[in-house]
């Protein structure tokens, strides 16, 4: 048979490997620990933090989508982070964005503060300048996240990969905001792929978990060690609900980015829009390297309101499809400010370095029919013009 493809793997895996019972889909084991065959004498599983089937079944299929060796799963994206940055020594100096997710911003700084690495902060989505750079410090790691959270800015993976390599530096991609069906940074040179789960893979809003994926099997082992001695596994039946998820992956996906089209082309429209960022814009700065090394544009955006401190909340607030919440990727569609929400863990001065402004709203576009989410946001940027009329009447009178 041929070369299977991705939606294929991840659907089927697992699938009629139950040689106990028969069950189509392998079953969900809750077991904290394992009985050993005979004393000295220990089976694939002793201990769920260790390991378990259900856990493994997802990791495999991580694994098999991203092309790698094999994938470490998580109780949640910032345990994957931690777990990656185990692979560094005091005195190792790892390379990572200004703009990156604020949770990780919040981690990589904390952990560098008090020695664990050092830390520098790159524009990686500016590829020559920031090859130099890398030739020049030599890091022992080089962190991408593409695209960016919030701004959706786009690093050259290959470009950045080969400069980190010709120094003997790991490339750790998070590849969170396409996942798998929209993105494969280890065919492009990453060492690492790390995922939140919780977002596009599992999908649904009700699971919380990270993934670690490694190219190399060393690399592997030690995430594996590490996992195991530090606890951050995940529950099994996370796994097997994330599993679920990851079944549909590729039927959801599509529907996301046909629906972050639509209200991408609505948004240009719109007068109260003042900056727009997707990379599906030919205007994107990073629009054609997007267009090389992912498959499709993803479906997050965001964009600046052309508005007032206090008009913020009139647009959010007049919102009934786009929910206000953190998070991203579930089939709901969700709208954020970043600045008080995502971001809040960063400072003034370092929102300001990343260009996260106060008036920055970003959309995780769900799977919703597109003419309702494009009315729904048409009827919010209608609730502030009414607004600012209303403020305008008063006034005069």
């Amino acid at each position: 048979m041929s070369k299977l493809h991705q939606e294929t793997l991840v659907t089927r895996y697992g699938v009629n490997s139950d040689a106990n019972h028969g069950a189509v889909i392998p079953p969900l084991y809750l077991s904290s620990t394992f009985a050993f065959p005979r004393f000295g004498e220990k089976g694939a599983y002793d201990y769920t933090r260790s390991g378990n089937p259900t856990r493994d079944h997802l990791g495999g299929a991580l694994a098999a989508a991203e092309g790698g060796a094999g994938g470490v799963v998580t109780a949640s994206g910032m345990s994957a982070v931690h777990l990656v940055t185990q692979l560094l020594q005091p005195g190792d100096l790892l390379m990572a964005p200004p703009d990156c997710y604020g949770g990780c911003h919040r981690l990589l700084s904390a952990a560098a503060r008090k020695g664990q690495f050092e830390l520098d902060w790159v524009e990686l989505w500016n590829s020559e300048s920031a090859a130099a750079r890398i030739r020049e410090q030599a890091p022992r790691m080089v962190w991408i996240e593409t695209p960016s959270n919030p701004l959706l800015r786009i690093t050259d993976i290959e470009h950045i990969a080969a400069a980190a390599h010709e120094v003997g530096a790991l490339v750790v991609a998070d590849n969170t905001f396409l996942s798998p069906a929209g993105q494969q940074p280890l065919a492009l040179g990453a060492d690492i792929v790390v995922h939140s789960t919780t977002k596009y893979i599992n999908g649904h809003s009700d699971v919380v978990g990270g993934a670690v994926i490694a190219a190399d099997a060393a690399i592997l082992e030690e995430l594996e060690w590490w996992a195991n001695c530090l606890g951050v596994t995940g529950a099994p039946f996370d796994s097997f609900q994330a599993m679920r998820g990851l079944r549909t992956l590729g039927v959801r996906y599509r529907q996301h980015q046909e629906n972050a089209e639509r209200v991408a082309a609505a948004l240009q429209e719109e007068d109260l829009v003042e900056c727009l960022y997707y990379p599906g814009l030919k205007s994107h700065p990073g629009h054609e390297v997007a267009a090389r090394q992912q498959n499709g544009f993803g479906a997050m955006l965001s964009f600046e309101l052309a508005a007032s401190h206090e008009e913020i909340p009139v647009f959010l607030n007049a919102l009934r499809l786009f929910t206000l919440a953190e998070s991203l990727g579930g089939v709901e569609s969700l709208v954020a400010h970043p600045g008080s929400m995502t971001h809040a863990a960063m400072s003034e001065e370092d929102q300001a370095a990343a260009g996260i402004s106060s008036r920055l709203l970003r959309l995780s576009v769900g799977i919703e029919h597109a003419e309702d989410l494009v009315a729904d946001l048409k009827n919010a940027f209608a609730a502030v013009r009414d607004a600012r009329a209303g403020l305008s009447v008063r006034h005069i009178a």
